[in-house]
């Protein structure tokens, strides 16, 4: 574990280090595109990213092959070899298409390409276990098609993610972290040494999202761009890949005792099967509603519009910040609850707690519905935001005379047309929106 912990920070700390110099470069560069109509960011941001956490993927496997422990991962498999092979592929082309927006079909054959390359030096799925079935083994063209559409689903469901401030980096690095306990379990507990790799990749794409992280919150002062969020989603891909397709699930000797023992024994062998997609559970879902959205109106499903999940939290009313945190409450319920259910399958305490906290988050994701508003008397002592709404000669009047104004619903409103100065001197938003 410590190994796993030195291997995490080193990544961290070159991935912090270095987005700061890869800033500066990007706005060298150039690779500041304009604001689109989409788009939440209200300046200009510099994107590439993604070439300090692609470094900081460099270094952790660097030091993990120094390590005495993780050094067998890379003398006993060829799985790190060949995710640093794909990654370096599907990191230049996000690169290209930070600075010169490459066509979507062109992306998406160097996704293919990029996990057709992983699997030609090893990192593919040779068999899944499946319920009633037990495991079936894929010939050589099934584990191909399999490992590819995984990995290609994975990557462009956290690309559709990418649209807040550390929304990607964090709902990612919340799906390592389970998928870390996950595979670190399977290794640690049954001593099945297939599992490490998935354990290494794990913690390197924790840290990561850790170092990045900083530099991206809200508000963000760098995007990862394509180069970043491709190169996650690759990465999470391939240790689902590898704890999925490698590791056998007759090694854990779970065929033992009655059969109801059996059932939920067995839980941990199927979880692989449900675990990459419980991490990836919410951009999955934004990419499906995506795609259907859509073709429905008859565009393309690569077109960009204004009606992903985190757009609909901001129209609710939820602020940049709590429409993000929403969002990992959500995947850390999701990705803890299936791994949860996958060490004790016989308890109900864990549903139970997963229900209770799924109320908690509904009541979260609904609370702009039901902001309250303070009585008149009491507006001196709560935050703004519970205040009767107030024009301009209100608040100059409780400002002179020190008394509540009258409602601003009463009085008759006279609206501001599009690029006029109001009252306050601020300009109203023009035909372009400032929000994605």
């Amino acid at each position: 574990m410590r190994e796993y912990l030195l291997t995490l920070c080193i990544t961290a700390a070159v991935t912090y280090l270095l987005t700061g110099p890869v800033r500066k470069f990007a706005i060298v560069a150039g690779a500041m595109p304009e604001i689109r109509a989409r788009d939440v960011h209200r300046e200009p941001t510099p994107r590439l990213g993604g070439i300090a956490m692609f470094f900081g993927l460099c270094a952790g496997l660097l030091v993990a092959d120094h390590l005495t422990n993780l050094s067998e991962v890379f003398e006993k498999s060829n799985e790190p070899r060949a995710l640093l092979s794909g990654a370096a592929l599907i990191w230049l082309i996000g690169v290209l298409d930070d600075k010169f927006e490459i066509d979507a079909l062109i992306k998406l054959g160097g996704q293919m390409i990029a996990a057709g390359v992983m699997v030609v030096q090893g990192l593919t799925i040779l068999w899944i276990p499946l319920p009633g079935v037990g495991t079936v083994a894929l010939t050589q063209w099934q584990g191909t098609l399999l490992t590819v559409a995984l990995v290609v689903i994975t990557i462009n469901a956290v690309n559709f993610v990418d649209g807040l401030d550390g929304l990607a980096a964090g709902m990612v690095c919340i799906a390592a972290a389970a998928f870390f306990m996950y595979a670190y379990r399977i290794w640690y507990s049954y001593g099945i040494e297939a599992a490490a790799p998935a354990s290494l990749f794990a913690a390197i794409l924790m840290g990561m999202c850790l170092g990045f992280l900083p530099h991206n919150m809200h508000p963000a002062r760098i995007f990862m761009g394509d180069s970043g969020s491709m190169l996650i989603g690759l990465v999470l891909a391939a240790g689902a890949i590898s704890v999925t397709g490698q590791v056998d699930p007759d090694l854990m000797n779970l065929f033992t005792g009655s059969e109801r023992n059996a059932v939920h024994q067995m839980v941990p062998v199927y979880i692989p099967l449900v675990m990459p997609l419980t991490i990836i559970a919410i951009p999955a879902a934004d990419l499906i509603l995506a795609i259907v959205r859509r073709t429905w109106r008859g565009q393309s499903p690569f077109a960009a519009d204004r009606g992903h999940l985190h757009h609909r939290l901001l129209e609710i009313g939820h602020s940049h910040s709590r429409a993000v945190l929403i969002m990992y409450f959500f995947s850390a319920l999701i990705a803890f609850g299936a791994l949860g259910y996958s060490v004790n399958a016989a308890s109900m305490w864990i549903v139970l707690g997963v229900v209770a906290l799924s109320a908690i988050g509904l009541v979260l994701l609904l609370l702009p519905r039901f902001t309250p508003r303070a009585p008149r008397w009491a507006e001196r002592f709560v935050p703004p935001r519970y205040r009767r709404r107030r024009g301009t000669a209100g608040v100059a009047q409780e400002a002179a005379t020190g008394a509540p104004a009258a409602d601003e619903d009463a009085e008759e409103r006279v609206p501001v047309a599009a690029g006029v100065s109001g009252g306050n001197g601020a300009t109203a938003v023009g035909s372009r929106s400032r929000t994605r």
